[in-house]
């Protein structure tokens, strides 16, 4: 029988502390047998961080098939890849497939299947879901125990000392300074700013524009005109769609959590916005509890200072509450690990998506009445915006940027998907993807950077509010508002964590970046030049509008977006 010989290249990957001096060993299999074990390294440490080299020949009969390494010089003289891309224990036996994606119906050799449906079964055992409550998304079950991460900073964490005046608060990152923060501590208590976070700061999904009030918000003509472009009423605001909402009805009856002994409750409030000539948000009135009762009034701009900044406050904390809990670990984490799961799972690495794709009872309570509420278009931004009735609000960069982005990404996916899958019935052929999305409707929708800027200034917006919101008008005063706010301790571990969530990873790989090879298909290449491309382009228009705004809009910089959701 003819053996054909393969020079065999190997590289190591460039990450800290890649490389080893193991021996390491290789079996070529081709489609009529296999190599010998073939040793690849010489004398000394071969396999150095980010190196590459010709390492050993191998002779196989038939076609290559399976090979513990990448990549090799097929016969004919060209290249045959076979990605690796995962770091090896002492011991352990890799296998691994040329880099053409492959479905399970072009499988057309007995070795191929029997490797395919072997890695499924390890992949199976390795990553499976766990309950994390009821009524919410499955996670992924570990055996190992998660350490937590506490930071000390500054000597604040652990101080029980409370804030003297606002001074105080404006020096704790005096090191972390920015353009934005400084912004956010010059501006913090004007209305307009206050209304700009709703459409561009750190959750920008939670207004939408309102035609008829609540029932249970009786804001009248007379208590906001004073407040609405001349010659407009509430009335008028509201038919010309002038008048936008935000209500925090989720918090209604949320168990509190405790704070040195006692129950603090994130306010249910509501708050109204008008939209200006001007084209400005501005709140004008806002009631802090569900339910209207003496004990429950509607906050106003006119009303003392430090009453309109109180009510102002609890409602960002609901907000950021909110953004954390629903719009960042449920829809974020919770959702998108279901698909990743399900994925590890159900898609051998050879499959082309799998190449494409590589206070505990009250927030699990507030994620339940969410998730209850959510639809699967709730999380396509398209649908988003136009259900929320934001589709030509002025200034609105969250949506102009995400939408072009969404398009950018949309248009690639598409792309990719078909030309893989052709036709439907190459869809319903693959057996292996409906197994992947059924465990997502299974697991997921069964039956039924910003944090920082926006955060590190506290009476902007704050994690942790440790007074009950206010039933009175007219007796606050700038102390109320210091009092409102965590102790010099709490305040550190609470903006650690905005500043933790907002950190950019050192080997941060934006948007569009593929620093691993594994596909060998130039289509493919072209298809990720041209996506590339649209988004080089992006990032120069949106920074091209930047230079014009008070407050530069780039936290969708395909540069600054990053191609994971790890934080």
């Amino acid at each position: 029988m003819a053996m054909a010989k393969y020079q065999l290249e190997v590289s190591t990957g460039d990450m800290e502390k890649a490389g080893t001096w193991d021996h390491i060993l290789v079996t070529l299999i081709g489609t009529l047998g296999q190599s010998e074990k073939t040793k690849l390294d010489g004398w000394g440490r071969d396999f150095g961080v980010g190196s590459t080299g010709q390492r050993a020949c191998a002779a196989v009969a038939g076609e290559p098939v399976v090979l513990p390494q990448c990549p090799g010089a097929h016969s004919r003289g060209d290249t045959v890849l076979f990605p690796c891309y995962r770091w090896i224990s002492r011991g352990e036996r890799v296998e691994l497939r040329k880099a053409k994606a492959t479905k399970i119906f072009e499988e057309d050799h007995p070795m191929q299947k029997e490797h395919r449906q072997k890695e499924m079964t390890e992949r199976k055992e390795l990553y499976r879901f766990k309950v994390f409550e009821e009524g919410l998304p499955y996670r992924a079950h570990y055996d190992s125990v998660e350490e937590g991460l506490e930071m000390m900073l500054k000597g604040m964490v652990g101080s029980q000392k409370r804030w003297e005046n606002e001074e105080e608060m404006r020096n704790i990152f005096w090191m972390k300074k920015t353009p934005i923060t400084e912004y956010v501590a010059d501006h913090w208590r004007e209305d307009d700013f206050y209304g700009s976070q709703f459409l561009n700061g750190y959750n920008p999904m939670v207004i939408h524009r309102c035609q008829e009030l609540p029932l249970n918000f009786p804001v009248t003509n007379e208590m906001v005109q004073p407040f609405l472009d001349g010659g407009h009423s509430l009335t008028t605001a509201l038919e010309a769609g002038n008048i936008f909402l935000y209500d925090a009805k989720k918090f209604e009856g949320i168990p509190p959590r405790t704070y040195n002994g006692r129950a603090l409750h994130v306010t249910p409030g509501l708050c109204l916005f008008y939209l200006n000539s001007e084209k400005q948000l501005k709140p004008i009135a806002i009631q802090l509890y569900q339910k209207p009762a003496e004990d429950n009034p509607i906050f106003l701009p006119s009303d003392l200072e430090t009453d309109w900044l109180l009510a102002k406050m609890f409602i960002k904390n609901a907000v950021i509450m909110e953004h954390q809990s629903v719009n960042h670990l449920m829809n974020t984490h919770l959702l998108v690990e279901v698909f990743i799961i399900a994925m590890l799972r159900n898609l051998p690495t050879v499959h082309p998506i799998y190449k494409c794709s590589v206070g505990s009872k009250g927030l699990k309570e507030l994620m339940k009445r969410s998730f209850s509420e959510l639809t699967y278009s709730d999380l396509c931004l398209p649908e988003n915006i136009t259900s929320r009735g934001l589709d030509s609000v002025p200034n609105f960069y969250y949506r102009d940027d995400g939408l072009t982005l969404w398009a950018i990404i949309h248009s690639f996916a598409q792309a990719v998907i078909e030309h893989f899958y052709p036709s439907n019935a190459d869809v319903q052929r693959d057996s292996e993807l409906q197994d992947w999305i059924s465990e997502i409707f299974t697991y997921g929708f069964w039956e039924t950077k910003n944090q920082f800027d926006y955060q590190t200034y506290l009476p902007n917006v704050s994690l942790l509010l440790v007074s009950a919101p206010p039933t009175t008008k007219g007796q606050s005063t700038m102390q109320s508002v210091l009092d409102a706010l965590p102790n010099v301790g709490d305040t550190g571990k609470i903006t650690t964590i905005g500043w933790l969530l907002s950190a950019q990873y050192s080997d941060l790989t934006p948007l569009g970046t593929y620093t691993d090879e594994r596909f060998d298909d130039p289509i493919l290449t072209q298809m990720m030049k041209e996506f590339q491309a649209q988004l080089s382009n992006l990032e120069e228009t949106i920074t091209q509008r930047n230079k014009g705004l008070p407050v530069p809009y780039t936290y969708l910089l395909p540069s600054q977006v990053e191609n994971s959701i790890a934080i």
